[in-house]
């Protein structure tokens, strides 16, 4: 009889030739069948690096970090959901990188995350470092949104790569002007600025405002962002009597410039933009701030539907981080999930392929609806007026 020898018999005479002991062979399955296919891979990842500048060093490094946190709250919701580009899990790392709030080091930075070859950017937090480190950007054909920078020159500068997910100084800049005018009723309204791209932006436009409405001017003065003596140049301006005063400017000079203000006698009214309507306004300025003697404006701000949304937000931040939202924390948490919705329908974290996505984005964030126009602003950009009572915030009204 003419024997028919498997596999199996003999791989099994093999291993007893060789000394091995001989394994049962295993039973044979019901029907014939080919090797078994390898285990389902988990899932094919695509790693995608976000960039996040902002100032985590120097006199406002408290908004920094601020705006870095809401970048890495995003980031980790966005893992933790598995989210999807393509048929790709998608593995998001933040690189971030600290510009001090100065031009030279934000354009340093810049290029490292040029070189470092990250996907997308939100940053800066200053339109002074913002501007500047645009053209990088732009040269390498990076998505950029900024969350905070106000100026208008920054996405007037034909770059297709630059978003913003705030209203501009000459939203903010007007409304105060009229507010100043109008319902505080400024008979004679000084400025000062801090001289920065931000500071003199917003100052520029409050006066242009202020002009308009038919308000009256007395004076306009400067300062640094590092400087810590104002005496001279408001003991100038006591002597012209204002009795509203804008400062364009951050809140880490506004602070001491209300202390000096009052030490002076100088009894005004005090306005200012974004830069100095933060929480720690009130820490800055200690006991030199009356209840509704501030008078500020941020960009951005939701009410009505979107307010629960928000303040989930900034409960869920402060449990996380043990801190409470400084400014602009939201806007980064909304630019960074606005990047990672543009890859997704692009099924690509490409710049090249998701950067036509961006421009046309549909989102809505806890921040409002985001969709940018032509130059890469915001549409229908909201702002918030603020003033405070007791040292804390007060809403006063949200307006577009």
């Amino acid at each position: 009889m003419q024997l028919k020898w498997t596999a199996v018999a003999l791989a099994a005479m093999v291993l007893v030739a060789c000394g091995k002991k001989e394994e049962p062979a295993p039973a044979p399955a019901s029907a014939p069948a080919a090797a078994a296919p390898a285990a389902a891979p988990a899932g094919e990842t695509v790693t995608v690096r976000i960039g996040h500048v902002g100032p985590t060093s120097g006199p406002i490094a408290h908004l920094g970090k601020d705006n870095e946190l809401g970048a890495r709250m995003a980031i980790e919701e966005l893992n933790a959901a598995g989210f999807k580009i393509g048929d790709k899990v998608a593995k998001f790392e933040l690189l971030a990188e600290d510009d001090a709030a100065d031009p030279k080091q934000g354009t340093s930075v810049a290029q490292k995350l040029v070189d470092s070859k990250v996907h997308g950017v939100v940053g800066h937090l200053n339109s002074g470092t913002t501007i500047p480190a645009s053209k990088i950007y732009s040269d390498a054909g990076i998505p950029q949104i900024s969350p905070s920078a106000t100026n208008p020159k920054y996405t007037r500068q034909g770059f297709k790569t630059a978003f913003r997910v705030v209203a501009d100084d000459v939203h903010l800049g007007s409304t105060l002007g009229k507010y100043a005018v109008g319902e505080l009723a400024g008979k004679s309204v000084a400025v000062i600025d801090d001289r920065t791209a931000y500071g003199q932006g917003v100052a520029e436009e409050f006066e242009k405002a202020v002009k308009a409405a038919n308000g009256n001017l007395i004076g306009h003065e400067f300062t640094t962002d590092k400087s810590t003596d104002f005496n001279a140049i408001l003991t100038k301006l006591k002597g012209a009597k204002p009795d509203v005063l804008f400062y364009g400017g951050m809140d880490a000079v506004a602070g001491p410039m209300l202390r000096q203000a009052k030490q002076l006698g100088l009894n005004v009214k005090f306005m200012g933009g974004d830069g100095i309507c933060t929480n720690e306004l009130s820490k800055l300025a200690g006991d030199a701030m009356a209840d509704g003697q501030v008078v500020c404006a941020e960009a951005g701000g939701v009410d009505g539907d979107l307010k629960p949304g928000l303040d989930k937000f900034k409960a869920d931040f402060q449990q996380k981080f043990n801190v409470d939202v400084k400014l602009y924390a939201p806007y980064v948490y909304d630019a960074v999930k606005v990047l990672a919705t543009a890859m997704q329908k692009a099924g690509s974290p490409e710049p090249e392929k998701y950067l036509p996505e961006l421009a046309k984005i549909e989102y809505k964030g806890i921040t409002g609806n985001i969709a940018f126009d032509e130059k890469g602003d915001i549409k229908n950009g909201a702002l918030t007026l603020y003033t405070y009572k007791g040292g804390a915030r007060e809403q006063l009204a949200v307006v577009r």
